[in-house]
């Protein structure tokens, strides 16, 4: 919260605003395109009736003259306000999306456990077959720039359900596949289709809190795509051990038809825009006054404008926002690394005489750290409360105002000194001579480190551009995918042609170099 008495804007919010303004700009543009209308709104403090905002509709000539709306608002208190939702209620939501992007997680990495066997059975090479995680990747990593932003047009509900359907059914040929061709395609369809949850979950969050409450959630639903990665091998290594491969995929299907039911039955539609346009529509058959609009009824573009608008706002986000650009160069890097993590391990470990479920499970100490970041998140929500206390402290509670954005990265800077120590540590102790269980408690911080960052840099993005966090969140979704998705390809020939220590140590000096961007 503001020290000050009037609200306080910081530079990013600033900028933030200016690029807010130029993306509606784009939209205005591509509306009269398509013969709709800008919205303005008239008295937006004058006080209504049933949550009425009186405004005026200003769109063709004639629209102008003959039609004038009032939008309808939220009422304090109204209990269909998502933000007023039960505690519980609210919890309930962010576990079964966070169990989402879980489940879409474990499904990218579990695939690595696979590898011998799937290139025995289709006859092809390590490189081909690391392209299961590749392409799955990539598939995460383009999906949110379309289904994102839509689900601020359409509203989250119907991208989940939508999505995580065909999350299921493409995931059946994976499973079937008589030939790596089908195998592959499966892969990339399945990572598209699972990708709304690496997007619309965080808008999904933030939908449902606000200020100092964003942080705890956000951090939930951020370790949820970290855990994933982790559990992917250990799961991995049991199946392939004591059974066929395909039994990974029917395990797989199993629990995104169980993630589907829960979606459907449980998790209710949060956008508010979505949800006030529902609003107006009750009202206009309780009243009859047909001038009651919500906001979105008036926005007439077409489901292609819709998703060239979608596809453009992330890359103008990140083009405009500096902040943006250089907090998704680090996030990106860490995501590579660990899914260069699911490669190298195998490496280091196979000179431990490992098999292949124990080298599933020396991701464990990656977990421990995951899971100590999450149960920590408290202690920093603390910390930022402190220092709101102390700012506020003279001022009067009605005149408070929430902490900037950039509140939320004060944390993050915890990750950004831990994760290069831990790697460096991690580079060092992996020769044969030393015990096999100290590369593993190197891996702790560094999962730990990761976790904080990632959970710092989505609050932010959520914070900053609230009127665009799917978008903003996509666009950190797509370069981080992109990483990813590279890192896997080269890993087996750096770790051979550097050794295990080198290798490792590279990837540590990059992190030290991008460590003064939070």
């Amino acid at each position: 919260m503001s020290a000050s008495t009037t609200p306080t804007v910081t530079m990013d919010q600033s900028k933030a605003e200016v690029l807010t303004s130029k993306i509606e700009n784009d939209a205005i543009r591509i509306k009269k395109s398509s013969r709709s209308s800008d919205i303005h709104n008239s008295s937006e403090n004058e006080k209504r009736p049933n949550g009425i905002a009186a405004n005026s509709h200003t769109g063709s000539t004639k629209e102008r003259d003959q039609e004038s709306y009032e939008f309808v608002k939220w009422d304090d208190g109204e209990p269909e306000n998502p933000c007023n939702f039960p505690t519980f209620k609210k919890w309930v939501i962010v576990l079964i999306v966070g169990q989402g992007a879980l489940c879409a997680t474990v499904c990218s990495s579990i695939v690595a456990m696979t590898y011998d066997a799937v290139r025995l059975e289709f006859g092809i090479s390590a490189e081909v077959a690391t392209l299961g995680v590749t392409l799955f990747i990539f598939g995460l990593g383009i999906g949110p720039l379309f289904l994102g932003p839509l689900s601020e047009f359409y509203g989250r509900s119907p991208i989940y359900r939508w999505s995580y359907l065909f999350f299921v059914l493409f995931n059946i040929p994976v499973a079937l596949a008589k030939n790596a061709q089908t195998w592959l395609i499966g892969r990339f369809l399945s990572g598209f289709s699972g990708a709304a949850f690496l997007s619309v979950a965080g808008g999904s969050v933030s939908d449902l809190f606000r200020g100092s409450k964003l942080s705890l959630p956000m951090s939930v639903f951020s370790a949820s795509p970290f855990l994933g990665p982790v559990i992917g091998p250990i799961v991995g290594g049991f199946i392939n051990q004591n059974a066929n491969w395909r039994w990974t995929w029917y395990v797989q299907i199993i629990w995104t038809a169980v993630e589907l039911a829960l979606l459907t039955f449980f998790v209710p539609e949060t956008y508010s825009p979505v949800l006030l346009k529902k609003k107006a529509q009750r009202l206009r058959r309780e009243t009859g006054n047909e001038r009651l609009r919500a906001p979105l009824e008036l926005d007439k573009r077409t489901i292609l404008q819709a998703t060239v608008l979608s596809c453009t706002i992330p890359f103008k986000l990140v083009a405009a926002e500096p902040m943006a650009l250089v907090l998704n160069i680090w996030t990106s890097l860490l995501l590579g690394i660990l899914y260069m993590f699911f490669s190298a391990f195998p490496i280091v470990f196979t000179a431990h005489g490992f098999d292949l479920q124990e080298k599933g499970l020396t991701f464990i100490g990656i977990g421990v750290g995951i899971i100590l970041a999450t149960v920590a998140n408290p202690l920093f929500t603390r910390q930022t409360a402190r220092r709101a206390e102390r700012r506020n402290a003279q001022i009067p509670p009605a005149e408070r105002t929430p902490p900037p954005p950039e509140e939320h990265l004060i944390k993050g800077l915890y990750g950004a000194v831990l994760c290069p120590l831990a790697l460096f540590w991690f580079a060092f102790t992996t020769y044969p001579s030393v015990h096999w269980v100290v590369p593993i408690i190197a891996s702790v911080p560094f999962g730990f480190g990761m976790v904080i960052a990632y959970s710092s840099t989505f609050t932010f993005l959520v914070d900053a551009y609230r009127p665009y966090a799917a978008s903003a969140l996509a666009a950190n979704s797509f370069m981080r995918s992109a990483l990813a998705g590279a890192f896997p390809l080269f890993t087996v020939q750096m770790y051979r042609s550097l050794g295990t220590q080198w290798a490792s140590a590279l990837c540590a000096f990059l992190l030290l170099a991008l460590a003064p961007f939070p």
